[in-house]
């Protein structure tokens, strides 16, 4: 079942995740519904917060962009309760956009080797390194979950300059092609 995608605005997007639990109910219905809302969106990734849910967990299919970026190659994810550890390196600039964000994109830098721990949906324990554009993926999709966007990551004269585009997303202005959870009206 697709699930709504949360719009900027909205107050879940801004939320600190909590863990969870290996009891959780309903988690394969979840992590299924998680990717056809992402494949219906044509997102690589998706995060909790995005379908509503101030919870650690993420889906990440990848391969769409191998083409461009053959580390993505057959990359498909179900990362619960993930940590994401900078490792060394510079920063790149690369163009982000966001299912929670529609119709935006703008360059983000970010570093692109990271250490990646996490557990997948039966709660087996994972640790990779990751480099290149699924690293920055992670990064992204990790940053939902502890209430961040990617325009968190650009300057305030950028974030001033798109102002009117994300108010927008926040009045209901701007439209996308699946199905939308908007920000709650301001009374």
């Amino acid at each position: 079942m697709r699930l709504p995608v949360y719009l900027y605005g909205h107050p879940v997007l801004r939320k600190e995740c909590s863990d969870l639990a290996p009891d959780r109910e309903g988690l394969k219905e979840l992590v299924d519904n998680m990717f056809a809302t992402m494949y219906a969106s044509e997102g690589v990734g998706l995060a909790g917060p995005q379908v509503g849910l101030a919870e650690r967990i993420v889906v990440i299919d990848a391969d769409p962009v191998k083409d461009s970026f053959p580390e993505c190659a057959g990359r498909k994810f179900v990362l619960i309760n993930p940590t994401v550890e900078i490792l060394d390196g510079d920063k790149i600039t690369r163009s982000e956009g966001c299912l929670s964000l529609p119709g935006l994109s703008e360059d983000v830098p970010r570093v692109e080797h990271i250490r990646l721990t996490w557990v997948d949906e039966n709660f087996q324990p994972h640790e990779e390194e990751i480099s290149g554009f699924l690293a920055r993926i992670v990064q992204h999709e990790c940053d939902h979950l502890e209430g961040k966007l990617y325009i968190d990551h650009i300057s305030m004269i950028r974030r001033q300059l798109i102002k009117g585009k994300l108010n927008g997303i926040i009045t209901g202005r701007t439209r996308c092609d699946y199905p939308a959870k908007y920000a709650p009206r301001k009374k």
